[in-house]
């Protein structure tokens, strides 16, 4: 990669785990204040991989210009694989669930990809 891209990159990765670190403690605070249940806390979940993405995805498209889809994609791809990495790490004898990484993997791409496609 030209070095004018990864630090773009890193900032749009940077702005996504920042997020997602707030986001997540706000859903943690909120099961341990209104009890939330399994469905309701996963979809959560989800929803905030996808708001860390678009924004991960905004900033990587806001700072290169060009191929605004392509690098949203790619942080969103970026995203995941370090979150993957780092929760394999943690646990490396656990049973895969592919069904969740793959949706996982979804959802951050279309969340990179989407907020790459609409950074002004």
């Amino acid at each position: 990669m030209e070095n004018g891209i990864v630090k773009p990159m890193l900032r749009s990765l940077l702005i996504s785990y920042v997020l997602s670190g707030l986001l997540l403690g706000a859903l943690a605070f909120a099961l341990y204040k209104l009890r939330l249940k399994e469905g309701q806390v996963n979809l959560i979940v989800y929803l905030v991989y996808l708001a860390a993405c678009l924004a991960g995805g905004a900033a990587a498209g806001k700072r290169l210009r060009q191929r605004r889809f392509f690098w949203g994609l790619l942080s969103g791809l970026f995203y995941f694989l370090i979150l993957f990495a780092v929760s394999w790490a943690m646990n490396p004898w656990s049973a895969l669930d592919t069904e969740r990484s793959v949706t996982v993997m979804a959802v951050c791409a279309l969340g990179g990809m989407l907020g790459g496609m609409f950074s002004a």
